[in-house]
């Protein structure tokens, strides 16, 4: 078992190369939890002897409780792609938005047909706001986005953010966004990615068609 201490002085790739060892390499990010147990050390104080072997049992068993819950996730994520095998791959089409996101964003909105049209569906995830709560990001802005589908709402913005690494377009979109305020940056960019995914999600939906990338499209 390791103390605080150790911790410490052990680097983050020795300390991520033990947990992968002890978690016999289950672990989905060690790189986060290394992070994680670097945190503690460092506002940790010495612990009595008397403590030390509870804390060791504690401490292992959080470890053992979330190697668990990755390993379910896993199989969770696992059926959710065999499920959407049978399901027109419109969104999927977009790199980034894999079988969980769009699983999940299919999920939420139900039927596309109960949206008249993208401004609805974005009424309906809780992305809409003021143009000037959009720029200055607001506490009026965030009271409104908490009345739509706060799920629908989650998986927009991931997919947004996971879309904005792999797709030239929304990464264009995302800087500009970022740039334009001095705070907020990333916040304030990541929802409005996720709001002009909004209106591609729709179209592909309605129309059941395949993304296009930017880099594949006619000049």
């Amino acid at each position: 078992e390791l103390e605080p201490e150790q911790i410490m002085n052990m680097s983050m790739e020795e300390l991520v190369a033990f947990l992968q060892d002890k978690g016999k390499n289950r672990f989905e990010k060690p790189e986060e939890i290394a992070t994680f147990l670097k945190k503690l050390a460092r506002s940790s104080y010495r612990l009595d002897k008397a403590m030390a072997d509870p804390v060791n049992i504690s401490l292992a068993t959080t470890l053992s409780v979330i190697q668990h819950l990755e390993s379910e996730v896993k199989k969770l994520d696992k059926e959710i792609a065999k499920i959407m095998k049978g399901i027109p791959q419109t969104l999927m089409s977009v790199k980034g938005i894999g079988p969980v996101f769009a699983a999940g964003i299919l999920a939420e909105i139900g039927g596309i047909d109960r949206f008249p049209d993208h401004h609805a569906l974005a009424k309906y995830a809780g992305l809409v706001w003021s143009q000037h709560q959009s720029g200055e990001f607001e506490a009026d802005e965030t009271s409104r986005m908490r009345t739509g589908n706060k799920y629908l709402r989650y998986y927009l913005v991931q997919a947004a953010d996971s879309v904005r690494k792999h797709d030239a377009e929304y990464a264009a979109f995302y800087q500009k966004k970022y740039d334009e305020v001095p705070k907020h940056k990333h916040k304030r960019a990541l929802v409005l990615s996720a709001r002009k995914l909004v209106r591609l999600v729709f179209m592909l939906l309605k129309t059941n068609t395949l993304y296009t990338p930017p880099e594949r499209r006619n000049p």
